[in-house]
């Protein structure tokens, strides 16, 4: 016996081996539909008893293990069952011959053979046989299940014949001696008479009678035969078949003890009559041995428990037998089976340990020189019985070398595709899955050598196979789940070599399913680059939307109120989908960071990469980068354009790297980091782009509100100089732009700023709205910059001079200083008298242009964007006003104003005022300049403390007051300079320079007085009189004060003025008072008026000048000097005419 049943098990001893094979041609496909039919019939009961005969059906069989029938009777065909196709009736005889010539090759042990025709019709399909069956076609054959079982019971009917014979032989009678085939020519020329050869003859029958009792469903007979078999095998040292009769008792002792069975096979075995076997074993059953068999005394010895063995002696006994085969060369098959038995029996028990120590036996037995496909069995069988007893690894291993023996260099056509096979069911051995998700959990299992050694495998094998695609799934896989384990040139030959195969074949994220069903999933490179953080990333500053703030409060949190709330979940998932508190806007470039990091030891270039996006559509804008050689974290921004509105989520990102395409989802990517994956999508807007004609700025503006600034312009600008800032508005996008708001916001600044800094008028160019995509409008911004004129500190003290005093205050200055104007000015060196940086400095000033716009579906839902232009202005001093005071004019309703102006530029300099004339200043100069103006008649403010009640405090109200006053007078002055070389221009404003006490001499007196001489004005030049002509004067008093003054008594004192500082007031014989000389006013109410007349006589010619006083009285008392300031009257006496 040569050939091995590797799918042998204890059981199979109580079966009877039924051979099912077609005559003739006969299609495969028909003839395994009959032989599944046959098959299924594999147990029955018999009649009249409650034995149960097993059958072993096989469509292939060697005959030369049918000679070891008399050894182990379960290896002895006892039943053939043929199937041809016969159409004619003519070819009847020959079919019948082939059938008799298939009975010749078993005929020495078949009990009996049936033969199934299928499509003879007629009159020889009509005469009745018992060993023939006849049908129409393999369809309509529905009592083939009846035959078989009829032909079962023929079977047993002569099993039983020959058991009883074999059993009730006379002790007369010799009997004979039972060989496997190996022996005959051993036992020739022995003493069959001899003690020694009768005990080997019995122990030998008993045995055999031992087999045909177990076959026959008589389990606890076979028991006892088979230990008295032991007994006399024993006695006489017949080591091989007492190995046999051992294992016919462990095999009884099996069935008994696992009525399931040990194959493996779906369902137990059933044992009619009763629930156990056992129960059944211990009644009396016909056809049990009696007084007559060779042992008298058996029947008391059923249903002995001491008959069946112990689940652990049965493994003993089976290491016994098995020891037994060994010794016999020719008894390999034998000892194979009998290992592989015992592994199955422990695989129940659960002893893997004793179970491996049988299967390392049987890896070790030789055999014949066996055929490649031997081989391959043997080795699948042995990876399956590995698996079986939970040695999974060994399993694969063997496993493997089946796979490796299907494509020896011996065989001429190699099996690739059983090879690959093979070699995938080794996988879940070495703790290898080929879904690369496996490899997301924790720690790598497995040897990583191994498992790389069993991919290259596969790839080889797929390649072999002529399936490119199955070779690059592969080794993308290789390459993805085991990179930390490649060393550096393995990567660069992995690479290389998968390069090589998608260059014919690109790899894919489609499933790969292969003939048996199995299906390869995709392999995405996460690795390649590795990923390890995700940013969305806000629009910027420009085109990020805000929505417009309703009465409703929308924009309240909706965040919790606790610190902390047990309730929230802070899983990885959770934190992944999370909204982010920011928008993207349909039609916009929306931008996604990822850090990412090259393990490769060379360049790694990856095409194609984009976003993987859901719940909006979405345009992704793939981008192609380069990573060195084991790069640190990079930052990588992929783009793309949402192009509905909705919730966007960022599920993951796409890459082509080495020719694989891949789709890498967030979730599969271990150890990330992101803030969030989703975003709403808003309705779009327009987009607008500014440009200015200014030049940019280098300065970039930082708002302390922490809005960014798009663009930076700068202007460089002398104190008090305009400049127009012409801005173009550019519609980019895609939708109408149809609202538009500006507004400015200055700076945090030191610097005080009078009148408005930045003015714009916006009527014009709203006129051009709604802008559509790609048009242009304009807008002007007029940039007037007026900071404070005065020198603060550095006054220029060589201005001074003794002819005229005036009283007056020098700005900011500390102290109080007499200032006279000298005869004629210098130019001062402004570095002296003064500290660096004072008068040359350049001041800045910044501020924010804010375009809040809107139009196209975001309008509508309410949204808009912001776009700042920052303003950055530098500011050169053009004049400052060193000193400022005043001087009385000759009417009460004008005083001079006197500025000291310094040029503080490098360049000659012009100042002029309201109907006066140029002043030039050299670069560095300073020159007094006299204004004759108006005094102002200021708004009133109130006075009384209820009156003061909307300002906060009199400080902010003498502000108040100091502002408008200052605004006021500046515009009545209107002084301007002049840069000719430059042709540039400005403004020069007195705002904040004004002392208090120069805006009392600047403001209308609450009692104006008027002088007439003749019912002429005198307060502008001399009045002309004639000597003896009287002359008349008036006094006129105008209240302004919000109270009534008076009665008031006025005295007048002419005098002379010789312009040498002497004055005479003698006049008795040069001026005579018509009437009185004192003038008398009545009362007068608030914005009331009165006057008094008198009159005068000149005696002589000449310049006489007049002094009004005031009496001091009670009605005087009180009010302030000021008040009662009359102007001086000039009268010329003339002479009388010729």
């Amino acid at each position: 016996m040569s050939v091995p049943d590797y799918m042998q098990c204890a059981e199979d001893h109580q079966t009877l081996l039924v051979v099912v094979q077609p005559v003739g041609i006969v299609s495969e496909e028909n003839f395994f539909k009959i032989y599944k039919r046959i098959s299924s019939v594999s147990q029955i009961s018999v009649r009249d008893s409650q034995r149960v005969l097993y059958i072993r059906y096989r469509h292939h069989y060697p005959p030369e293990n049918n000679e070891w029938g008399d050894f182990q009777t379960h290896r002895k065909v006892v039943g053939l069952i043929t199937i041809t196709d016969c159409f004619s009736a003519k070819d009847w005889p020959q079919t019948f011959e082939k059938f008799h010539v298939q009975k010749e090759m078993y005929g020495s042990t078949l009990y009996d053979s049936r033969l199934f025709v299928f499509g003879l019709q007629g009159e020889v399909a009509e005469q009745p046989r018992t060993d023939v069956a006849f049908y129409p076609g393999y369809e309509d054959c529905g009592t083939v299940e009846k035959r078989i079982e009829d032909f079962i019971e023929s079977l047993f009917i002569v099993l039983e014949s020959k058991r009883l014979d074999r059993a009730t032989d006379k002790s007369g009678d010799k009997i004979p001696l039972l060989c496997v085939p190996f022996e005959k020519k051993d036992f020739v020329g022995l003493d069959t008479d001899s003690r020694h050869y009768k005990k080997r003859c019995q122990g030998r029958m008993r045995k055999h009678v031992g087999d045909l009792c177990l076959q026959a469903g008589m389990l606890q007979d076979s028991l006892v035969h088979y230990h008295m078999s032991v007994e006399l095998l024993r006695s006489v040292n017949d080591f091989l078949w007492l190995g046999a009769a051992l294992e016919g008792l462990c095999s009884a002792s099996v069935i008994y003890h696992y009525p399931g069975g040990t194959g493996g096979k779906t369902g137990a075995r059933r044992f009619q009559g009763s629930s156990l076997p056992a129960e059944a074993a211990n009644r009396h059953r016909p056809g049990a041995l009696t007084t007559n068999g060779i042992n008298p005394d058996t029947s008391t010895e059923i249903g002995r428990a001491k008959n069946c063995l112990s689940p652990e002696d049965i493994i003993d006994k089976y290491k016994e037998a098995i020891s037994y085969y060994s010794k016999y060369k020719n008894a390999g098959v034998v000892e194979l089976e009998a290992c592989v038995k015992a592994v199955r029996v422990l695989a129940i028990q659960k002893r893997s340990m004793e179970a491996s120590e049988f299967l390392q036996n049987a890896v070790y037995i030789n055999l014949r020189q066996l055929s490649e496909e031997e081989k391959i069995q043997r080795y699948s069988v042995l990876s399956e019985l590995y698996e079986l007893i939970g040695f999974h690894r060994k399993s694969a291993f063997f496993k493997r070398v089946a796979a490796m023996q299907c494509v020896a260099p011996s065989i001429s056509e190699p099996g690739w595709r059983a090879c690959y096979k093979l070699l995938l069911e080794t996988l879940p051995g070495y703790s290898l899955s080929l879904d690369p998700q496996d490899f997301n959990k924790g720690t790598h299992r497995g040897w990583a050598a191994v498992q790389m050694r069993l991919l290259h495998e596969l790839v080889y094998a797929s390649r072999r196979m002529g399936n490119p695609a199955l070779s690059v799934r592969h080794l993308s896989f290789l390459l993805q789940t085991m990179l930390d384990f490649l060393s550096d040139q393995e990567k660069k030959d992995v690479t290389q070599s998968l390069e090589n195969y998608t260059s014919k074949c690109p790899g894919t994220m489609e499933l790969i399913t292969l003939p048996d069903g199995l299906t390869l999933p995709p392999v995405p490179f996460t690795k390649l680059p590795i990923v390890r953080r995700v940013k969305l990333l806000n629009l910027p500053a420009s085109l990020r939307p805000q929505k417009m703030k309703s009465l409703l409060g929308q924009s309240m949190s909706t965040k919790s109120p606790f610190i902390y709330s047990p309730i929230i979940a802070h899983h990885r998932g959770e934190e992944r989908n999370r909204k982010i508190d920011f928008q993207w806007v349909q039609g916009d470039v929306c931008e996604v960071q990822l850090m990412v990091y090259n393990p490769m030891p060379f360049e790694l270039r990856v095409e194609n990469m984009g976003l993987l996006t859901s719940g909006v559509e979405f345009e992704s804008l793939p981008a192609a980068l380069s990573l060195p050689a084991e790069s640190g974290l990079y930052p990588v921004t992929l783009v793309g354009v949402p192009q509905t509105t909705g919730t966007i989520a960022v599920n993951g990102y796409h890459t082509t790297v080495f020719g694989v395409f891949s789709d890498c989802l967030l979730d599969n990517l271990p150890g990330l980091k992101t803030s969030g994956s989703t975003v709403e999508v808003i309705p779009a807007l327009p987009r607008l782009q500014i440009s200015t004609s200014l030049p940019r700025s280098a300065h970039s503006l930082q708002p302390s509100s922490g809005e960014e600034v798009s663009t930076n312009v700068s202007v460089q600008l002398y104190n008090g100089e305009t400049q127009h800032l012409v801005v173009k508005l550019e519609n980019i996008g895609m939708e109408p732009l149809e609202k538009l708001e500006v507004t400015s916001k200055i700076l945090t600044t030191k610097e005080k700023l009078h009148g408005d800094f930045l003015s714009w008028k916006l009527e014009e160019t709203l006129a051009q709205f709604p802008l559509q995509p790609g048009k242009v409008a304009t807008f002007t911004v007029s940039i007037k910059v007026k900071l404070d004129f005065s020198c603060q500190e550095n006054l220029l003290q060589d201005l001074s001079d003794d002819s005229i005093s005036v009283s007056g205050f020098p700005l900011c200055s500390p102290f109080r200083q007499v200032v006279r104007p000298r005869v004629e000015s210098k130019p001062v060196n402004p570095a002296e008298g003064s500290r660096p940086g004072d008068l040359g400095h350049v001041k800045t000033l910044e501020a924010i242009l804010n375009f809040k716009y809107s139009g196209g579906p975001g309008h509508i839902e309410g949204y808009y964007r912001n776009l700042s232009l920052g303003l950055h202005v530098e500011v050169e001093p053009s004049v400052f006003f060193t000193r400022v005071s005043t001087l009385p004019a000759t009417s009460t309703r004008q005083c001079h104003l006197l500025l000291d102006v310094f040029n503080s530029t490098e360049h000659e300099l012009t100042v002029s005022a309201r109907s006066n004339e140029e002043l030039i200043l050299h670069a560095g100069e300073c020159q007094r300049m006299a204004i004759q103006v108006d005094k102002f008649n200021f708004e009133s403010f109130p006075e009384s403390p209820g009156e003061k009640g909307q300002f906060a405090n009199s400080k902010e109200l003498e502000e108040e007051r100091q502002e408008a006053r200052g605004l006021e007078i500046n515009s009545k002055l209107d002084i301007h300079w002049t840069i000719p070389s430059l042709k540039r221009t400005g403004e020069a404003s007195v705002e904040g320079l004004l002392s208090q006490l120069v805006l009392e001499h600047l403001q209308l007196a609450p009692l104006l007085w008027d002088v007439l001489v003749d019912g002429q004005p005198c307060d502008r030049e001399a009045a002309a009189c004639r000597v003896g002509d009287p002359v008349r004067l008036e006094v006129r008093l105008t209240n302004r004060s919000p109270r009534s003054v008076g009665p008031f008594a006025l005295g007048v004192v002419p005098f002379q003025d010789h312009q040498n500082g002497v004055h005479t007031y003698d006049l008795r014989h040069a001026v005579s008072f018509v009437g009185s000389g004192t003038f008398y006013l009545d009362k007068v109410r608030p914005s009331g008026q009165s006057a008094c007349l008198g009159a005068l006589l000149f005696l002589c010619t000449g310049d006489f000048f007049l002094r009004i006083r005031f009496h001091e009285d009670s009605s005087s008392k009180g009010l302030p000097p000021s008040w009662f300031r009359l102007p001086s009257v000039h009268v010329r006496a003339l002479g009388a005419p010729a």
